[in-house]
């Protein structure tokens, strides 16, 4: 020591401020680690560029690295870089006045040059105090990088005052030493430590070391250019960054500047863990700024029907707080939100076109959440709908098209785009709905998952197309150039047996009528007058609870005059108008069966019985 220590008070507004810091500001104390380690990473950086222009600095064969020791024994932890240092000047005024930023006036500086340096993290001067949540007691040794410069120790325990004293034998850089509170001693502890470094500061550009050995092992490959990056580079970061042993199934790597500065690396994985019915997927989508985490599972990041996405987000733009914990901007953390969510909507249109293959083992296992996206997310709604898939009538079973390809083959002539909603492919094909089309030519999209009548609740037009289900009465059909084959009821008597159904079964029936898509079977329903129609009962009996009741409802009920059975039931009101009453029930069960409108099929058990007993006797 060459001179006696100097004594000095905080002011007092940094009084307040400091004991905000320690404190209130932070959530979770083992944030002074990233702090510490990031204003080291500046000084690094600072001294790198000095290094530019200067020739005469000192020590310069000193490694550019920051070096963490702990000793559990002494109850301390030791912070040191080798980085530019301070003066006497500089510690007064960057650690004895609260908010004051040595790196912010740096950028500045550059800045007034014309230049950019985008490696500096610290944009505030509280950062260091946060060191005072967890310490006693603490020292800052440092020396500038200047030749004439001189050692210094700064020691303060956070009450209000600090000393600062000339040293002998101080290399260039800053070493911290923090002496533990009681409560604290899980910081003097190696492997406390090193967790800490990897969960918050493992892409700091500088080598990181805690007790000589190296900590971040894996380089921030968003930063650096696409090409520049190997296949084994991507999946050995996503394997880190995504705790996942298998590589992903698809990446995107982007950057851009306008209207947001982001660099962003992500990963879609190869297993749907909800498909799977282990968990629900979680953002594992990590917030960085500079390399320095912001938080490693930002709820508002993404939307939430893009929940399976894993990897990294850095933005220099994030107007963060002092504590860096939250954000103080949400309007810009919204335009975060919707850069990237069009972007990786983009992505996944483009994957669509130039990899099929990847794309559609992409869609069977993450097509539930896209179609989650279409039906809850207005925003996306009309972007998403390019990227569902179905099966068709068009196709053999197994393979899908989405809404591009199927208009790509209507005929001119057509004007909407139709779909049929059914447990399964058999079953929608084994149902009165699909003849009428196959007669005209007419594709349809085949939909077999309960989600998919949200979907088509939400998509309602498709480019200059109207989206319909085949069973809606909304659909007109032209007349076909040839009648189907098989006698047919005379007018009278159909209108007749029109009139009798309707009559005697107006609890049933809203209307009867021919029915122009029956070309086969004997009879369809074409809508529900309860809830909105057809698909929107189907959805409201998905969300009923199992005591639920269903209300009544009355269908329109389309007949085929040419069917065997209509014109047996024709014949049979004026002999039997009980059993037709029967077979008319039935009939309409079946029609609802296959509409899969049928609320509780007990009832029609109960009706087939009675019928079966009447023949029977």
């Amino acid at each position: 020591m060459t001179t006696k220590p100097s004594s000095h008070e905080f002011q007092a507004e940094t009084k307040q401020v400091l004991d905000i810091v320690v404190n209130s500001l932070y959530k979770d104390k083992e944030i002074f680690v990233r702090e510490l380690i990031s204003n080291a990473s500046d000084a690094l950086e600072k001294l790198r560029r000095t290094q530019l222009t200067e020739k005469e600095i000192v020590d310069d064969n000193l490694e550019l690295e920051i070096n963490l020791n702990t000793d559990d024994s002494a109850n301390q932890l030791i912070i040191q870089d080798f980085g530019i240092g301070m003066t006497e000047e500089e510690l007064i005024k960057n650690l004895g006045t609260i908010a004051h930023s040595g790196s912010k006036e740096f950028m500045e500086a550059l800045k007034s040059d014309g230049e950019k340096n985008d490696a500096l993290i610290g944009k505030f001067g509280v950062g260091f105090y946060s060191v005072f949540m967890v310490a006693d007691k603490v020292q800052v040794y440092t020396r500038s990088w200047q030749k004439e410069g001189k050692g210094y120790c700064w020691e303060s325990d956070g009450s209000g005052s600090y000393e600062i004293e000339e040293v002998d034998g101080q290399r260039r850089g800053t070493k911290i030493v923090i002496k533990l509170k009681e409560d604290f001693t899980d910081y003097a502890k190696e492997d406390r430590i090193k967790d800490i470094v990897k969960k918050y500061s493992a892409f700091v550009q500088f080598p990181v070391s805690v007790n000589g050995e190296k900590v971040n092992t894996i380089e921030a490959i968003w930063l650096r250019s696409k090409s520049e990056v190997t296949d084994e580079e991507y999946e050995e970061f996503y394997k880190f960054q995504g705790n996942d042993y298998e590589g992903p199934l698809m990446r995107m790597h982007f950057s851009a500047d306008a209207p947001l500065e982001i660099n962003a690396l992500l990963f879609v994985p190869k297993r749907n863990m909800e498909k799977m019915g282990m968990m629900r997927n979680e953002n594992k989508v990590a917030l960085h700024c500079r390399k320095v985490l912001i938080d490693a599972e930002p709820k508002s990041l993404f939307p939430e029907w893009l929940r399976f996405l894993r990897g990294v987000v850095d933005s220099s733009d994030l107007p963060l707080n002092v504590s860096r914990e939250t954000m103080q901007d949400s309007e810009l953390l919204r335009k975060l939100n919707q850069v990237l969510t069009k972007r990786f909507i983009r992505f996944l249109n483009e994957q669509s076109n130039k990899q099929e293959e990847t794309f559609l083992e992409f869609w069977n296992e993450f097509g539930p959440l896209i179609k989650e996206g279409v039906a809850t997310d207005f925003t996306y709604k009309d972007d998403l709908a390019k990227l569902l898939r179905f099966e068709s009538t068009a196709l053999e079973p197994g393979k899908l098209t989405g809404l591009d390809a199927y208009v790509d083959r209507m005929a001119s002539e057509q004007k909407e785009i139709l779909f049929l909603f059914g447990k399964s492919r058999k079953s929608i094909e084994a149902g009165p709905y699909l003849e009428a089309l196959r007669a005209r030519s007419l594709e349809v999209l085949l939909l077999t998952e309960p989600v998919d009548e949200y979907v088509m609740q939400s998509v309602r037009d498709y480019k200059e197309f109207k989206v319909i289900s085949a069973d809606s009465e909304d659909l007109k059909l032209d007349k076909l150039d040839q009648d189907p084959e098989g006698e047919s009821l005379d007018k009278k008597s159909f209108k007749k047996l029109c009139k009798w159904l309707k009559d005697k079964l107006k609890d049933r029936l809203s209307d009867v009528e021919e029915g122009e898509r029956l070309i086969d079977s004997p009879v369809c329903v074409v809508g529900s007058d309860a809830m909105g129609g057809a698909s929107a009962r189907r959805i409201m009996k998905m969300m009923q609870g199992p005591d639920d009741e269903m209300p009544a409802q009355t269908v329109k009920l389309q007949i085929n005059p040419r069917h065997g059975i209509i014109r047996g039931l024709s014949g049979l009101i004026e002999k039997d108008e009980e059993t037709a009453l029967l077979v008319s029930n039935q009939l309409i069960d079946n029609a609802l069966a296959s509409a899969n409108l049928l609320d509780d099929p007990r009832e029609m058990i109960a009706r087939s019985y009675q019928a079966l007993e009447k023949i029977t006797s």
